[in-house]
């Protein structure tokens, strides 16, 4: 260090020391009553720490949900919320890609082009009027379902000019060819990107191989062969079919009184085509297990590893949900977590879960790893799984699962949106109203035992099927298990 340096930084020390003083006497003053109070203020409660809580868990809100249908076969599920003036309202439809009926991205496109158009409204009217209102829009599809949401306050005057542009988008749209145009075409470029993404790469191949001809097995997006050729008219069939009263779930949380809630509902009801609720999908045939490759160059190789699992009316959801929390679904701490990256640094993040749908939806593992250390790693996994259906989870990790469970679970329900949430998926998947009591109450109660027959039931390692995309390279074999850190990959994992 040279002089120059050596006096800044003593200048630069003796400033700091002194702001360091000048900070310790404010705050000592800060505790000294001033003169001129009279009275003395009430002091604030002290915050309760996490840890005086001991086993007990957080509480979360009780909700009183009511439910009726209107007129139109719509079904209402609605918690009165009076904490904010505004309202969260989602529709929730049967119109996810698992409805294209041979036409692949029909759903998707339908939902997308729902705020495109309206009598006497192009897109950006659409989105005006629901700025100039303080109110948001939104919509997606999956493979199960479609979605539209209404956030809006609760005054007459926001709420019912809301509803009523609400209502028209998703009872009167025009699908404008133009917009049509511009979808397709950023879908396109979409798909051209997709052939440079190794990790949709494996996707794709995976729910192909997993579901074969069934609805689930084809991409909800479509494909570059697909939505070229879907015309205007298909989509309005579509939304005329699947947007219809009788196939929409209507969830409602805020600042409403029962009797402006069914007036509410009763609107939006209306507003949509007459029709019935679609018939529910069949259940997927047992797919080939095995391996497939994808070559692709990169230095990292993807892993995705699945097998059907279950539909969410599964009486043994919570026993699974609870397992997997276990084995891969935590994040740090489980199995998985520890034993391929912690012990061993063969990846950034491995994780496992069950998505439950109205068939049965996947089981899967995905996880990222150095391409020559991809077959040790691959055999690691199964070999951790087979361990753990065949053993089940240790007293001690399904403590730790059930606590931490008993403590994030209470944010499922901190907000509205997240009421408004699960209240589509009560309504969506035919769960009973006291749902979410009900699933820690069986959480809670659970033994190693039933966790462990429960996984084995319904997993099995020689039933895999497996998608693998990265390089051929020369393989190595895996470092040994350490307690101590071990060094992860270098840079960013390839895509």
């Amino acid at each position: 260090m040279n002089k120059g340096n050596a006096m800044r930084y003593g200048l630069l020390g003796l400033v700091i020391a002194a702001l360091v003083a000048m900070l310790a006497l404010t705050l000592d003053d800060a505790s000294v009553e001033p003169a001129t109070v009279t009275s003395t203020p009430t002091a604030p409660a002290p915050i309760a720490s996490l840890a005086e809580l001991g086993d007990q868990a957080p509480s979360r809100r009780d909700l009183d949900i009511q439910t009726w249908r209107t007129a139109e076969g719509a079904e209402v599920l609605f918690v009165e919320a009076r904490e904010l003036p505004m309202f969260d309202l989602r529709l929730t439809f049967a119109a996810g890609s698992s409805q294209d009926d041979g036409v692949p991205g029909l759903a998707m496109l339908t939902n997308a082009m729902l705020n495109e158009g309206v009598p006497g409204k192009d897109v950006g009217a659409i989105a005006a009027g629901f700025e100039s209102l303080g109110a948001e829009f939104g919509n997606g599809a999956y493979r199960d379902m479609a979605v539209a949401s209404l956030r809006s306050l609760s005054a007459a005057e926001q709420r019912e000019p809301a509803l009523a542009l609400f209502n028209q988008v998703l009872g009167q749209p025009t699908f404008p060819e133009d917009s049509l145009a511009r979808i397709k075409n950023q879908l396109l470029a979409g798909f051209e990107y997709q052939k440079q993404n190794p990790g949709k790469l494996a996707s794709l191949e995976l729910f192909e191989r997993l579901y074969g001809g069934h609805p689930y097995g084809h991409p909800s997006d479509g494909s570059a062969e697909s939505i070229p050729q879907i015309g205007r008219e298909q989509l309005q069939a579509f939304h005329a079919k699947a947007y219809a009263a009788g196939n929409a779930v209507i969830a409602l949380v805020g600042d409403l009184s029962r009797e402006e809630a069914e007036a509410l509902a009763a609107q939006v009801s209306a507003a949509l085509p007459r029709g019935p609720a679609l018939p529910k999908i069949g259940e997927p045939q047992p797919p080939e297990a095995g391996l497939s490759h994808i070559e692709f160059p990169s230095n990292q190789t993807h892993l995705m590893i699945a097998q059907l699992g279950i539909e969410r009316s599964d009486p043994d959801y919570a026993a699974l949900y609870l397992g997997n929390q276990v084995f891969g679904g935590g994040g740090f701490g489980t199995r998985l977590m520890t034993e391929v990256r912690e012990k061993r640094g063969l990846t950034y993040g491995v994780y496992s879960g069950f998505s439950a749908m109205q068939a049965r939806g996947p089981f899967m593992i995905n996880l990222q790893t150095r391409a020559e250390l991809s077959a040790g790693t691959l055999q690691l996994i199964k070999d951790l799984m087979r361990d753990y259906l065949a053993n089940g989870p240790t007293e001690q990790e399904l403590e730790d699962a059930k606590r931490e469970l008993a403590g994030s679970f209470p944010l499922s329900t901190a907000s509205n949106a997240d009421i408004v949430g699960q209240l589509g998926s009560i309504g969506f998947y035919d769960l009973p109203l006291s749902y979410l009591e009900d699933f820690m109450r069986e959480v809670q109660a659970l033994s190693t035992e039933q966790v462990k027959a429960a996984m084995a039931e319904h997993l099995d390692v020689d039933g895999l099927v497996i998608v693998s995309a990265g390089p051929t390279v020369e393989q190595k074999e895996l470092p040994p298990p350490s307690d101590a850190p071990v060094e992860l990959p270098s840079g960013v994992p390839e895509h």
